[in-house]
């Protein structure tokens, strides 16, 4: 799916499908379906969205609950799957964990660097990489430069304190961080996450160290 495409039918400006390059579409409508609750799924799909489409960021923007011009709204990735799954012509956007463990089918998408691209561990890897994850651990990578890179990816955070009244407390938390950095990465495609990148590992190994008692 070109880039040119998913934005304007998200925004609610393409409407149809029709036929290109040889390849016969159906003549039926796009029925767009997004979520009706507040998401981090959809911050960061309307993130990509206004990074590839002045018109999409002017007109929609980037929210955890877009106002969408078009589209029916269902609620949390079951809902958006059971209509995605039941309405002709529909698209949406959900998890990647939850559509490859629903078998649902994933668009191949085109990237910043015009290749198409399917959602997998490698792409998924190739686009955490692109950027480098900065001091303070936030890194959104709206529009990622790899060639190799699924264009939407984002990390998941664990927010902790920096300092803990109980020592044992503090050392747990070290100690469960640490787990998911290392023996919990072997877990990760399984539960449909992607494993870190080696450099994102590192700088997350090294941040725990700040967790301290009070």
């Amino acid at each position: 799916m070109p880039e040119c495409f998913w934005a304007p039918s998200s925004a609610g400006t393409i409407r149809r499908l029709w036929t290109n390059g040889g390849v016969t579409l159906p003549d039926s409508p796009i029925n767009v379906v997004v979520r009706a609750d507040s998401s981090g799924t959809s911050f960061v799909f309307s993130k990509h969205l206004s990074a590839i489409s002045g018109e999409f960021d002017k007109t929609v923007g980037t929210n955890t609950m877009p106002n969408w011009p078009v589209g029916t709204k269902s609620k949390g990735n079951e809902g958006v799957t059971a209509s995605i799954m039941t309405t002709p012509g529909a698209i949406g956007y959900i998890e990647y964990g939850y559509a490859k463990n629903q078998k649902v089918p994933i668009a191949v998408l085109e990237n910043r660097a015009g290749k198409y691209v399917e959602a997998n561990t490698a792409s998924g890897q190739a686009a955490l990489a692109s950027a480098t994850l900065p001091d303070d651990m936030v890194l959104w990578a709206a529009d990622p430069e790899s060639a190799d890179a699924y264009p939407i990816v984002t990390y998941t955070w664990l927010i902790c304190y920096k300092k803990y009244p109980d020592k044992n407390k503090a050392q747990a938390i070290q100690d469960l961080v640490r787990y998911g950095l290392t023996e919990g990465q072997k877990d990760a495609e399984a539960l449909g996450y992607i494993p870190l990148p080696a450099a994102t590992v590192a700088k997350a190994t090294a941040a725990i160290q700040n967790i301290a008692t009070n």
